[in-house]
């Protein structure tokens, strides 16, 4: 898949043809950098007023405590979004990092661009405005769902909550997740050795299987 055909499956660029497209990335002054895995894209205290959309791997988003103790808020694939929120702001210096997953391409986006009126008055441009704040309030959901993950009170409520709510968003009981074990263990701020427990005892007792990052929920048993 080349880079107008990822940029196409991107919400984002809903609605807009490939031509469309390269016209817009002329105005947005797209550029293309690639990272390897554990580097920074973007650090946490620095200013932006461009977004970040992944060509190809996965960056994943941070959140650093004092003394280094990292949880993953969320990853972002080939097509999807990041920083966009502190792009559109660009008053408030990024209170998170993004950090390369896999080796990825990103490209760059200036939204300041794209707020400015456009030369030609495209049609297009409208819309990928209109993408750009589906895409926000998309982003705002997902927190609010990490936040539910975040309230359950047990490592065991947190694993089920996370869980139901992916099969619920592949809308099959079988699914894949976008983590590894410490991945899933940072992104549920619980320890990992005590996630791997739970998982091996909610297997034991037929609620679900799992095989690395592929999960299927069962039905849960009467003494459960």
């Amino acid at each position: 898949m080349n880079d107008i055909q990822v940029l196409q499956s991107s919400q984002l660029f809903e609605g807009i043809e490939p031509e469309q497209i390269q016209i817009l990335l002329g105005c947005l002054h797209a550029a293309v950098n690639t990272y390897q895995k554990g580097e920074f894209i973007l650090h946490r205290g620095e200013p932006t007023r461009r977004m970040g959309i992944v060509l190809e791997g996965t960056a994943h988003i941070i959140k650093e405590d004092f003394w280094g103790n990292r949880v993953i808020l969320g990853p972002s694939g080939p097509g999807q979004l990041f920083a966009e929120s502190y792009a559109c702001l660009g008053s408030e210096n990024l209170a998170v990092s993004v950090v390369a997953a896999t080796t990825a391409r990103v490209m760059f986006l200036d939204v300041v661009s794209l707020f400015q009126s456009c030369t030609t008055a495209c049609d297009f441009h409208t819309r990928m405005i209109r993408n750009l704040t589906r895409v926000l309030a998309g982003r705002n959901l997902m927190l609010t769902q990490k936040v539910e993950h975040m309230a359950q009170k047990t490592t065991r409520e947190k694993l089920l909550s996370y869980l139901s709510g992916e099969a619920q968003r592949a809308g099959s009981a079988s699914f894949s997740i976008p983590y590894d074990r410490q991945e899933l263990a940072d992104y549920l701020s619980v320890d990992r050795s005590a996630m791997c427990t739970e998982l091996s005892k909610l297997q034991r007792q037929g609620v679900l299987r799992c095989q690395k990052k592929q999960f299927e929920l069962l039905e849960l048993p009467r003494e459960f």
